[in-house]
């Protein structure tokens, strides 16, 4: 094997704990195994110490946002001296802002392939800057959508986490070729070996239906739904507890929601959780509950489906890349009642709750990070070539008026 040299460039890493992150440290992981030359430039956190090498840091500002995120600082004369002697082969870009920003400019100063990984629905995060006036909002979409435009035509090869998320790339952006669709690769061994008994006995769920869920406490995540159709659910079913996995600036507002559902005392708010505690917090339930409509790959479902969980989702990008309605769970429209129906469906059926299980597992495996790993490299070769003949990322102009 050819091994490479790869820079990841991302605004966040461990210990920040997200969607990104995983699929940073899942690659690079998988690829370290597989002989290659893995090197991560993030952000600095002076409580955190990295177990693994070759990992930079940029200098970074703990700001008052809503995000509640470390906000790196792109500029550090050591990665500007260490870089050229790393002699990476390839750039690889995990946010068009910021760190992303200096992705770009080190492939351009160094003659190298840049890779940029569309990991988020970024014209969904606008809400997030203090300008709420709906035709703000529409300018900044669409401000949003025209960098990001510039951006990719400045790549050989553009990865995209989902079929769904590639379909809205094309349709809404203009992308025309030099892209691939690969997921995020899961390690399936520590699903594997587990131990969710030892946890359910330590929580005390021994008599109860758990549901479970990850993610971040956000607005965009819907959390209001899961609550409220956990509160239907409960008239038919009281011994239902709600685990949610995550932390984010919408906590205090579900907490309340919580308590004037009248569902506080069964709905359990871990905050974050080691990524080496969750296959057995996974293992530990019963089935996964998720509302979200905003993801670009179905990460924590791929995760769920890992841990032998059925899954009762809406039906949304993302997580139906991952889950066939019928075979794994249910996809239901974004609604609590039809969330409700389906969770009780669920639970009233044994049998399907086993096959669910069974076929759970199936699915999983054709989500393996090595071969997932495997496909990356084979982007990384074609990206290199596409350099050499000065080919970049494709991507058309949209006319004004179409819907975006």
């Amino acid at each position: 094997m050819n091994h490479k040299r790869i820079a990841f460039f991302t605004n966040y890493y461990l210990p920040v704990i997200n969607g990104v992150v995983k699929s940073v440290e899942s690659f690079r992981d998988e690829l370290s195994r597989q002989g290659h030359n893995m090197f991560v430039f993030a952000q600095a956190d002076d409580d955190y110490e990295d177990e693994a090498p070759y990992i930079f840091r940029y200098p970074s500002l703990n700001l008052p946002t809503q995000l509640k995120v470390p906000a790196v600082i792109p500029v550090s004369s050591f990665v500007d001296q260490l870089l050229p002697k790393l002699k990476p082969d390839v750039i690889h870009a995990h946010h068009p802002i910021l760190l992303g920003q200096t992705a770009a400019t080190k492939a351009e100063e160094l003659d190298l392939p840049l890779v940029f990984t569309f990991h988020t629905q970024y014209r969904e995060y606008t809400h997030y800057l203090p300008l709420p006036q709906e035709a703000i909002q529409e300018f900044l979409k669409d401000a949003v959508q025209s960098w990001l435009q510039d951006y990719m035509r400045k790549c050989q090869h553009i990865v995209i986490p989902s079929e769904s998320m590639k379909e809205t790339l094309v349709r809404e952006y203009g992308l025309r070729d030099c892209f691939t669709v690969i997921p995020t690769g899961i390690d399936l061994e520590p699903y594997r070996i587990a131990d969710g008994e030892t946890l359910r006995a330590r929580k005390g769920w021994h008599r109860e239906k758990v549901m479970i869920s990850i993610g971040r406490l956000a607005p965009e995540k819907n959390w209001d739904t899961l609550l409220k159709a956990a509160k239907i659910v409960r008239e038919d079913h009281p011994d239902l507890r709600v685990v949610l996995i995550g932390d984010g600036p919408a906590r205090s507002d579900l907490e309340d929601l919580a308590s004037e559902l009248g569902i506080a005392d069964h709905v359990m708010f871990t905050g974050e959780v080691p990524f080496v505690d969750v296959p057995a917090y996974l293992k530990a339930a019963d089935f996964f509950g998720f509302a979200s409509t905003t993801e670009t790959q179905g990460l924590v479902t791929m995760e769920a489906l890992a841990a032998g969980l059925p899954v009762v989702a809406v039906d949304a990008d993302g997580t139906r890349d991952i889950l066939t309605d019928g075979e794994q769970g249910f996809l239901v429209p974004d609604d609590a009642e039809a969330l409700a129906a389906s969770i009780n469906r669920l639970l009233e059926s044994p049998d399907r709750l086993e096959k669910f299980k069974e076929n759970a597992l199936g699915k999983a495996m054709e989500y393996d990070q090595k071969n997932c790993a495997k496909r990356l490299i084979e982007v990384y070769d074609q990206s290199i070539k596409d350099k050499k003949n000065d080919r970049t990322v494709a991507v058309d102009e949209l006319e004004k008026n179409e819907p975006v």
